[in-house]
């Protein structure tokens, strides 16, 4: 019996210690590769389920940043009933609920384990030679292959948000570690981070992530020194933008061309890129309107759009499964009700990143970049975007709790000495 129970004690150490590296190839296969993702998820999971317990789960799913994620998919889930599409399409419109599962699990799991640091370097790491392979097609003679310069994988808006991420959770992570420890490190680390946001005015970016990217200046300002930083950071923020505006031509380009598709949309309703995120979020809106409060039902959006665009011309006339807005994405499907479910989880994982760590504001950037990008596109159910979401909330949320527990632990230590 002694011999059976400690075959078992190992082999769920063993578990326990894969299941963390699991996660490390998640994050590390997240700026590189879709299938790569899917492979080291499958495993992920194979590997952690057998050693949580249904008391664990419990716990997580009594919290907010835990349970709304849970309470989000119950909603699709309840929202096939009433949806007027086929049995096939309400199944594939759940899809993008599912990793939402995922968050409960992985605060469950980084709420016990010391390797959370290890995901984030994994991932910080892999980053970086995605950010290397940038720099590479932009500044070395023959990489004309890659249609869109700068971008070596995914597309435009997936590494935007990336090296947003990298470059702003660097930035602040080493001001943050510089007040705790002098050398090298915070250095290299805040240099690491200034080479990701400089890539901006080299490659071709999203939009959105040319306007996320002051925001996210002014929340490491009040990160840092609270309205004192905030009007530091919109100093910097002109300086560094008036340097790089005409420093770049791929930068005066891209806005260039953000005020031509917009007149030609104006002008003659064509179908340009702005064309088609003013037209889906207009159409969005009557889509909503006509059931605002439960939705159309869980997989409705393209025939909701496919019913609003009949007889229309031009852009007006475009058929889509995305919106282009998360909020919208689920307004379209649950409502109000579903809407409100979303923001309340946004909500309970900023909270979630209140403190004063550098995980914190890791934490705090990813959800943040997350919110403020969701605005133009659907991030929570596409792919990539919605699992880099699901694993940055999950394993940094349970990093910090666990932060929080030893912290409190020691404080009961300390008072108990006091006694």
């Amino acid at each position: 019996m002694i011999q059976s129970a400690s075959f078992a004690h190992f082999d769920r150490s063993l578990l326990v210690r894969l299941s963390d590296w699991a996660a490390v190839a998640v994050a590390v296969a997240l700026p590189w590769s879709t299938s790569g993702v899917g492979v080291a998820i499958a495993l992920w999971l194979v590997v952690l389920l057998p050693t949580l317990g249904a008391a664990s789960i419990k716990r997580e799913l009594a919290t907010a940043a835990g349970g709304l994620p849970v309470v989000l998919w119950c909603l699709g889930v309840i929202g096939m009933l009433w949806a007027d599409v086929s049995w096939h399409d309400r199944f594939a419109g759940l899809d993008s609920f599912h990793r939402l599962l995922a968050i409960p699990l992985l605060l469950a799991q980084f709420r016990h384990s010391e390797n959370g640091i290890w995901v984030i370097v994994g991932f910080f790491i892999s980053s970086i030679t995605v950010l290397l392979a940038s720099y590479t097609i932009v500044l070395v003679p023959g990489h004309s292959r890659y249609p869109i310069p700068g971008v070596p994988v995914h597309d435009t808006i997936f590494q935007g948000s990336l090296f947003l991420i990298c470059g702003f959770g660097a930035l602040g992570y080493a001001a943050l570690a510089s007040r705790k420890q002098a050398g090298h490190r915070p250095i290299a680390i805040f240099l690491t981070g200034t080479v990701f946001l400089i890539n901006f005015a080299f490659a071709t970016t999203s939009r959105i992530a040319l306007v996320v990217a002051p925001l996210l200046f002014l929340l490491l300002g009040w990160r840092l020194f609270r309205w004192k930083g905030i009007l530091l950071a919109v100093m910097l923020a002109v300086m560094v933008g008036s340097a790089i505006w005409f420093a770049s031509p791929v930068l005066r380009d891209r806005v260039a061309e953000t005020v031509i598709e917009t007149q030609e949309y104006r002008e003659s309703n064509k179908a340009t890129s702005i064309g088609e995120h003013t037209a889906f979020l207009k159409e969005s809106l009557a889509i909503i309107a006509a059931a605002p409060i439960i939705g159309h039902g869980t997989g409705s959006i393209a025939e909701e759009f496919r019913r609003i665009t009949v007889g229309k011309t031009g852009v007006s006339g475009t058929l889509t499964v995305n919106p282009h807005n998360q909020t919208f994405a689920v307004a379209i499907q649950l409502g109000l009700v579903g809407a409100t479910a979303l923001w309340a989880m946004w909500i309970a994982h900023l909270a979630l990143f209140t403190g004063q760590s550098t995980v914190a504001w890791l934490g705090l950037v990813a959800v943040v970049e997350k919110i403020l990008s969701s605005t133009v596109h659907s991030h929570l159910s596409d792919f990539n975007s919605g699992w880099l979401y699901v694993f940055a909330t999950g394993v940094l949320g349970g990093t910090i709790l666990n932060e929080r527990a030893k912290a409190l632990k020691k404080l009961e230590s300390a008072s108990n000495e006091c006694r």
